[in-house]
């Protein structure tokens, strides 16, 4: 397959796939991002919405570089999630490519559960920023549909890790 055909291939798979390999449904609401759980409700430690921005910001950083191996410390061991996304990007990266600039906007992130060690969020966003780039490429990522996920986050050697990923049932 020439490189040609290879990337536009690879950017609809790529943006037609979840983190856990599954696609979801488009979430049809008001864009802006809303945290559903007031602050008088609001547990102690973390904010999930800094959580999820701070992880997001780690994973554009290792798509970025093309390191599988910083991805791999963003996930829990035996994570399917982090297995999926670390061969996704070993399968860019195997083709001389990278993405920079990637942003994913958050729509909606609302707290299902909590304890001092998880958080189980359900969060609403979409990628809006991403160019890939190769040694004679530099092309912008199509744009991104909003997608809702279940995402849990453990607490493990101190680092906040995404321990599963899973659609949202309709």
């Amino acid at each position: 397959m020439s490189r040609k055909t290879l990337l536009p291939a690879l950017l609809v798979a790529a943006l037609t796939t979840c983190i856990a390999g599954t696609s979801v449904a488009e979430v049809r609401r008001p864009l802006g991002l809303s945290l559903e759980a007031s602050a008088a409700k609001a547990p102690a430690g973390p904010r999930p919405v800094e959580l999820i921005r701070a992880w997001d910001a780690r994973r554009a950083e290792a798509w970025a570089r093309g390191d599988p191996s910083l991805l791999r410390s963003l996930y829990n061991p035996g994570s399917v999630a982090g297995r999926r996304d670390r061969a996704m990007l070993r399968a860019w990266t195997a083709r001389g490519l990278v993405v920079q600039g990637m942003d994913t906007q958050l729509l909606s992130v609302r707290v299902l559960a909590h304890t001092p060690t998880t958080w189980t969020l359900q969060v609403t966003d979409r990628l809006v920023g991403g160019v890939a780039m190769g040694a004679d490429l530099s092309r912008p990522l199509p744009h991104d549909q909003a997608t809702t996920r279940i995402v849990r986050l453990t607490r493990l050697d101190g680092e906040w890790r995404v321990a599963s990923v899973l659609p949202q049932d309709d």
